[in-house]
């Protein structure tokens, strides 16, 4: 069975038709997250650390929201359209895991993301027990 998790509006509205998240058995499938504001909806722009820090933030709403944590996540992809900002990048999603039990992970260079930012991270969380 499948279900479909969006967060309320004024939490983090969806920028096209997807749901924030899908749990599919025991797995949760998080949406690809960008730096959006979560009051405006509005892309930040500007320096990759606060783009980053913004997209784990929102990550961690929709967790937040399903009743997980960054603790069970198995999988990450990272997207990035520069690979200078990759060093960044890595060490502020290392800061939202335990270091000795970081998920599977693959990063990806694109040229454009959707509201033009410049990182976004989808996740896959199993939620069993």
């Amino acid at each position: 069975m499948l279900e479909h998790i969006t967060l309320p509006n004024n939490v983090l509205p969806p920028v096209a038709p997807y749901s924030h998240a899908v749990r599919a058995g025991d797995f949760l499938f998080v949406t690809g997250q960008l730096a959006e504001e979560p009051n405006s909806g509005d892309i930040q722009k500007g320096a990759i650390a606060a783009q980053t820090t913004q997209v784990m933030e929102n990550l961690k709403r929709v967790l937040t929201h399903v009743g997980t944590s960054f603790e069970k996540v198995v999988m990450a992809r990272i997207f990035v359209t520069d690979f200078r900002y990759y060093e960044t990048v890595n060490q502020i999603y290392a800061s939202y895991f335990n270091a000795e039990r970081y998920p599977g992970r693959t990063t990806v260079g694109v040229t454009a993301l959707a509201g033009f930012g410049d990182v976004e991270i989808d996740l896959i969380v199993y939620c069993g027990d």
